[in-house]
């Protein structure tokens, strides 16, 4: 078995194929998945123009397009796109901040919206065309680059010319909110082949730069800030607000309430039939 924790894709060969891993199938996303990973790039020009980080899908010749998922980088942003066999939906964040070393991606789907939240920018939301809300897919799960040289072979609409140039680190994924993160593969973390992949010559720890006061913590192949209380963020640079539940101490609103943030603290608003200033009474 092939065991590359941090791998480093070198784009395209002297022959004009692409570097890759390739693992087993992610089961069981058809309806709902959450994919994270962090990516350092090898450099702020050719690996910013059109390289692909990951791929699924099926191949052929659909009404509307065959249903895949894809992550990939287009002009300096980070492009998510999927298609649930009615149509294409794709979200586009905003041009990538080159200042941190890496960079950090979070998205998702359930049923038709899908969700994009990359470094500290704003979480972006989309929903897909037509009326189907699957995703079916029986491919291998490729990162980082294809298999096959001509990405004419990949569906219509999915076609990123490049590999990846970098680093990817932590890349795991979940087919239910209430379900732990995993690595891709089975075994897990263990791709079934690849192709000019080799071990990333960086820690994590040593590219990324943890603000307020935050730690950088690298387990095995899963590496993160650690946030002092108050801070949030893949850099702990988000403020967490004193209605969110990771706020030290919580609020005291009851259940059924809402917290309503204030400049000087927080009120609760009260569901008919309870009052009092947590909602408390009723």
């Amino acid at each position: 078995a092939i065991n590359i924790t941090q791998p480093s894709f070198s784009s395209t060969d002297a022959f004009g194929y692409t570097s890759f891993l390739a693992y087993s199938t992610i089961p069981a996303i058809t309806f709902y998945y959450e994919f994270h990973l962090k990516f350092q790039l090898e450099n702020h020009h050719s690996a910013l123009q059109d390289n692909l980080i990951f791929f699924t899908g099926q191949k052929g010749q659909g009404l509307n397009g065959d249903d895949f998922l894809e992550l990939g980088l287009r002009n300096g942003r980070v492009v998510y796109s999927y298609n649930l066999g009615s149509g294409t939906a794709t979200l586009v964040s905003k041009p990538l901040d080159l200042t941190p070393g890496i960079h950090v991606i979070h998205l998702g789907r359930h049923l038709q919206k899908g969700w994009l939240k990359v470094d500290d920018q704003k979480n972006r939301t989309v929903t897909s065309p037509g009326r189907l809300v699957g995703l079916n897919v029986f491919s291998q799960f490729y990162v980082g680059g294809y298999r096959e040289y001509t990405p004419e072979l990949l569906p219509r609409g999915s076609r990123f010319k490049n590999s990846f140039q970098g680093c990817i680190f932590d890349l795991q994924f979940r087919s239910s909110w209430n379900e732990e993160f995993r690595p891709p593969g089975t075994p897990e973390g263990h791709p079934n082949s690849g192709r000019s992949v080799g071990q990333c010559k960086y820690s994590p720890c040593s590219l990324i730069k943890c603000r307020n006061g935050g730690n950088c913590i690298e387990s095995g192949s899963s590496v993160y800030c650690d946030c002092l209380p108050g801070w949030k963020g893949a850099f702990c640079m988000e403020m967490v607000s004193v209605c969110e539940p990771e706020h030290d101490p919580p609020h005291l609103c009851k259940q059924g309430s809402t917290c309503v943030p204030l400049p000087t603290g927080y009120a609760c608003h009260c569901p008919l039939g309870r009052t009092g200033t947590y909602c408390e009474q009723g």
